[in-house]
């Protein structure tokens, strides 16, 4: 039956190994990512006019990647894995079973932001329209190494591209809803934010069209994705990680909407600015002229009166 269908490419998720040490795709997924978004992010600071430094990107980054870890082993298990968790709560800390959650990360990534944010005094949201550009890079090659370790497969199906993985005890074909993830997530999300970025918008665009991007996306592919085993389908028809996508529209829509109504605000302050000191300008030399007025016709008085 499964003859007809295509057979998961033979894929070492060991690249090589020197002793206990070995290096996995998935992990160098993940390197080539952070790699990629450090070129990217270095790039666009040395073209900010000087509104970012390299050495600001390093640190952003740095606190990025703190956010991500434990924002998504902690989402992981609290989304995911509660019942562990209770059952044993030094579970949070045993990463070396697996386990991440991108919801989690992604709030671990919100709250990293906020602190970089106030510790360098620039705006949260300004912040986060420099970061999200970057990250459909690392969720691609994640998901690419998603595939390479045959995880995360999708539900059961006959269409003609339908994949059989080995990790799979019922062996059936299945769809590649990792590579789907990757080419939405990854790929379509990259360019739709690249896009937007090319030209100055509005404060907050370019985060809140990542989260409803990347929420949309999410949900399309949670209806081809095989549902956590342990924890199944919700009413019959919406998963956990549609359950998570869903606020992540609704929270960008907000922060294209606030953003929009903080730069407006900006703009007539700014205005207001301008308008005083011209005003104080225009007082100044209506002061001086007057002054100089007032001279010249004493000086004329003095010489009638001589």
């Amino acid at each position: 039956m499964t003859d007809k269908f295509l057979q998961f490419p033979v894929i070492d998720p060991i690249i090589f190994s020197i002793g206990p040490v070995s290096l996995r795709w998935y992990g160098t997924m993940y390197l080539i990512g952070f790699l990629a978004a450090l070129f990217m992010a270095n790039k666009a600071a040395d073209k900010s006019n000087g509104l970012w430094t390299r050495e600001q990107v390093s640190d952003v980054l740095f606190y990025g990647f703190i956010g991500v870890i434990l924002g998504g082993r902690i989402g992981y298990v609290l989304f995911y894995q509660f019942d562990y968790f209770l059952a044993d709560p030094l579970y949070l800390l045993q990463i070396w079973q697996g386990g991440m959650s991108f919801h989690g990360g992604l709030l671990g990534v919100t709250l990293a932001v906020l602190i970089f944010a106030r510790k360098t005094n620039k705006s949260f949201l300004a912040v986060g329209d420099f970061i999200v550009p970057l990250v459909p890079i690392g969720l691609g090659m994640g998901r690419l190494g998603n595939f390479i370790n045959a995880e995360l497969w999708g539900r059961q199906t006959d269409v003609p591209w339908a994949m059989v993985f080995p990790t799979d005890a019922l062996q059936v074909p299945r769809h590649p809803s990792q590579l789907y993830e990757f080419f939405l997530e990854g790929v379509v999300l990259f360019i739709i934010l690249y896009v937007i970025t090319r030209k100055p918008r509005s404060l907050g665009l370019t985060s809140g069209v990542f989260l409803i991007g990347y929420g949309v996306f999410r949900s399309m592919v949670e209806f081809f994705r095989e549902p956590d085993a342990h924890l199944g389908l919700y009413f019959s028809f919406i998963s956990k990680g549609q359950i998570l996508s869903i606020p992540m529209i609704l929270i960008g829509l907000f922060i294209i909407y606030w953003g929009y109504n903080q730069q407006q605000k900006l703009a007539i302050n700014e205005s207001k600015k301008v308008s005083k000191a011209s005003a104080k300008s225009t007082s100044t030399s209506a002061s001086s002229s007057s002054k100089k007025a007032n001279s010249s016709s004493s000086i004329k008085s003095a010489k009638g009166n001589s």
